[in-house]
């Protein structure tokens, strides 16, 4: 028989708002919540422990709460919610009736080259803000087939909801690292991993590039774009030409026009 909780005072829901809210309990704790069928499967398919699961029955089926159990094969503690308790936690206008507590993982630069194949094509990311920028730079590689993302200087965890809602689950499928400028440039070149940053100045066009070998592609914030370490660590600098009166675009486009090239020079199909 499943635990059942109906009271918004009870200690494991208190728990999971002050998770969804706070930054520092997400680090404290190494927990964070994920919400929907499709990225609970997903997390667990990708090595994620699952250690509690939330469901409402007034609002998932028990064919689909038994399919979604079936698709994690974790043993994990299961605890039915009242509607309005799980109305409260919620993120998402669509609901699924589902949450679950999820152990963070290591995204240390040390563990990512073994995730990584010999000619690797990675995206790196310098100081994105933006949890929606996050979502959907990690959505642009996955589209891709990146070998990984790598997030410089994050200004945000990478466990913050909004980033989870809008990588639709690729934050669990993409291997991600972190590390700050210094340190991911280091790393970059002791695996002889081209750099070529996405910098207007000192530039050439993106398309004149060769990319078929190792290679990683940076791309920087939109108000004030790359630091003047990637300047100076970089292979190339490259642009996109653009005609129209602005110099910029958003960060997840740019990288997405950068990212299909190199990858239609290597026979993408």
């Amino acid at each position: 028989m499943d635990k059942y909780i109906e009271s918004l005072q009870n200690p494991l829901i208190k728990q999971i708002r002050s998770l969804q809210q706070k930054s520092r309990e997400r680090r404290k704790s190494g927990l964070f919540i994920v919400e929907g069928i499709r990225e609970l499967i997903i997390a667990s398919q990708s090595g994620y422990t699952i250690q509690t699961l939330l469901y409402c029955k007034d609002v998932i089926s028990d064919a689909d709460l038994n399919h979604l159990l079936q698709q994690i094969k974790q043993k994990i503690e299961r605890v039915e919610i009242g509607k309005q308790v799980y109305e409260k936690l919620a993120y998402r206008s669509s609901t699924e009736g589902v949450l679950a507590i999820i152990k963070t993982q290591d995204h240390d630069l040390a563990n990512f080259k073994n995730k990584i194949s010999s000619t690797p094509l990675l995206l790196v990311a310098e100081a994105p803000e933006k949890p929606g920028n996050i979502g959907a730079l990690l959505r642009t590689a996955d589209a891709a087939n990146l070998d990984g993302v790598i997030i410089a200087n994050p200004r945000t965890d990478l466990y913050n909801p909004n980033t989870i809602r809008s990588s639709v689950g690729c934050i669990f499928s993409m291997p991600i690292a972190t590390g700050n400028t210094q340190e991911i440039i280091q790393f970059l070149n002791q695996n002889n991993i081209a750099i070529y940053s996405a910098i207007l100045q000192d530039s050439e066009l993106y398309t004149d590039m060769d990319y078929t070998k190792s290679t990683a592609i940076v791309v920087g914030t939109e108000d004030i774009g790359l630091s003047q370490e990637w300047r100076d660590a970089s292979k190339k600098n490259i642009r996109i030409p653009m005609e129209g009166k602005i110099d910029s675009m958003n960060v997840s486009v740019a990288a997405g026009i950068l990212i299909f090239e190199a990858k239609r020079q290597r026979n993408f199909k």
